[in-house]
């Protein structure tokens, strides 16, 4: 199996989150699935039927997160340096309207554009990879092509 990049503070979150559904989350459903049970008749008993569907979720997840975390490779992006990179912290400008963004670079299971999480996959980052401070790049994007041109890298 390939190994999935991670960073330390991705590889935190997913490790809690594993922790929280399996220490919290999971007995909570256990314990609602009992109390449903108690009420007799499960063929029409909705809140048996939300607390398993709850459950499935749940175990779902957990077997999601393990799988995750058994493969990941964390990387430490303070140890790095030079051009763009898994890792790095990207300041860009978007040549047409002139809109400052910062992203960094992360794995794809930590990405989250809206905390300024980059997923490694995506057009944008694989645009950026091997470039340095003030190169332009062009990236196509489902809503068109954009155009934009690196301020700042840093890994930290």
């Amino acid at each position: 199996m390939e190994k999935i990049p991670m960073t330390r503070a991705g590889n935190v979150a997913l490790d809690g989150e594993l922790k929280q559904l399996k220490s919290v989350e999971r007995p909570e459903v256990i314990r609602a699935i009992a109390e449903a049970r108690e009420h007799g008749d499960l063929s029409e008993n909705a809140e048996y039927h939300a607390a398993r569907e709850k459950q499935s979720f749940i175990e779902g997840r957990i077997k999601e997160l393990e799988a995750i975390l058994s493969l990941a490779e964390v990387i430490d992006p303070a140890k790095l340096s030079g051009p763009v990179k898994f890792g790095a912290t990207i300041t860009l400008v978007d040549e047409d309207t002139d809109e400052q963004r910062t992203y960094q670079i992360v794995g794809e299971p930590e990405a989250d554009l809206e905390k300024g999480l980059l997923n490694i996959k995506s057009p944008l980052a694989r645009a950026l990879i091997g470039k340095d401070e003030g190169d332009s790049v062009e990236v196509k994007t489902p809503g068109g092509d954009r155009s934009y041109e690196i301020l700042s890298i840093r890994y930290v």
